[in-house]
């Protein structure tokens, strides 16, 4: 752990102004830096989505951490009166971390008010899109962004697909930082140790596993599809909270395989449970580096994959031929890998070294303290040194 500077200029005041909290992969990475930094930091965080808080479960009780209910809101019509009071509210905190476009109204009122207010520093994060953008962006969203984040300190992006399109479509390049995802790759080395509710394991059994937000961007629907395709000794574990419950429910009753489906919500510590999987399967229709493709590889676990962002080029060469390009693709992978146990044992061996070859935490955390650092120097009780890894 990096040595702290002394007890009286701590804690740091950190607002996190989020899209929605329920857990994901840009809620998981957040939840594990505010678990690293221990009491150096203390933490606001508020949602657009005022009710999806489900991340919160993953935060160390230890953690000082608030959920203001006389905050002013996040998301709501634009308007001069709301983003003051935004700015305003900024004001308490020594730094302050956005996320995605439900966010943009908070990185909009620092915009506006920082010349006229003392607000602290603002790095804003972006992890993806929704359904509604995963093709193409919305000329109106890339609009109001270029307008909005002249004032962050810098725009943090986890592939190099958001790069380009900070770069190209937001005007964003020279504040651009991609921080590559990346976990404890080390705490996945042992057997699962936490069983998942509802999934017992029977002789002969396959298991296809997915971690995601239950959202319509994930086109969960899409993964129930296929898999009922395969043979009756294959399961589905879909792990993950979200609005979309219903509708992959409803469709695993359609396709006549309710039985074969197992949605046991949201699981903390993947570290102790995604071993029950034999494969991880993506279905989504935008992805950029998902953390879950990064925890499946580092627990040797092969996965299979629609090709968006940058999966393949974060896999093993091992396992890149199983990134479909198409529908019969992606079917196809599925089928090749839950019928053959040597080669996923083979290719999930591949990705477990590429996870700790590229993607273990340090990096990524070291990456993040010391922009985090740069942001604060000269405003706020900082002195570096204040998050890190045991």
């Amino acid at each position: 752990m990096s040595a702290a500077p002394p007890a009286t200029r701590w804690p740091i005041r950190i607002l996190h102004l989020h899209s929605s909290f329920s857990l994901g992969g840009k809620e998981a990475r957040a939840v594990r830096l505010m678990n690293l930094m221990e009491g150096r930091a203390h933490h606001t965080i508020l949602s657009a989505m005022p009710d999806a808080l489900g991340a919160r479960e993953a935060i160390d009780p230890a953690i000082a951490v608030d959920f203001p209910q006389d905050a002013p809101p996040l998301h709501g019509k634009p308007g001069q009166m709301r983003y003051r009071a935004l700015a305003r509210y900024m004001r308490g905190f020594d730094l302050v971390l956005s996320y995605n476009w439900g966010a943009m109204d908070g990185v909009m009122a620092h915009r506006l008010f920082a010349p006229l207010m003392r607000l602290p520093p603002l790095i804003h994060h972006e992890d993806g899109f929704n359904e509604d953008e995963s093709v193409g962006r919305n000329w109106k969203r890339n609009m109001f962004r270029r307008l909005a984040l002249p004032t962050a300190r810098a725009l943090v992006v986890p592939s190099t697909l958001l790069e380009r399109i900070a770069a190209d479509e937001w005007g964003a390049g020279e504040r651009t930082v991609m921080i590559r995802n990346g976990i404890d790759t080390a705490s996945y080395q042992a057997p699962p140790s936490v069983t998942i509710p509802g999934l017992e394991r029977r002789p002969g059994e396959v298991v296809i596993g997915t971690v995601a937000g239950l959202r319509k961007v994930k086109d969960l629907p899409r993964l129930v599809r296929a898999v009922a395709t395969l043979p009756s000794n294959v399961r589905l574990a879909i792990v993950g909270e979200g609005p979309e419950r219903d509708a992959i429910k409803a469709e695993a009753a359609s396709c006549g395989m309710a039985d074969r489906l197992v949605m046991p919500g949201f699981m903390a510590e993947p570290a102790r449970w995604i071993g029950h999987f034999d494969l991880l399967a993506l279905s989504s229709l935008s992805e950029q580096a998902p953390i879950a493709v990064i925890e499946a590889m580092a627990a040797g676990l092969p996965v299979v994959s629609p090709d968006g962002g940058d999966v393949a080029a974060m896999l093993s060469d091992a396992n890149r031929p199983y990134v479909a390009a198409d529908e019969a693709g992606f079917r196809a992978a599925l089928a090749q890998l839950a019928g053959q146990a040597a080669l996923r044992a083979d290719v999930g061996a591949a990705n477990r070294r590429a996870a700790a070859a590229q993607f273990d935490e340090s990096d990524m955390v070291g990456a993040y303290e010391k922009l985090y650092a740069r942001a604060l120097q000269g405003y706020g009780p900082f002195s570096g040194g204040w998050i890190g890894c045991d």
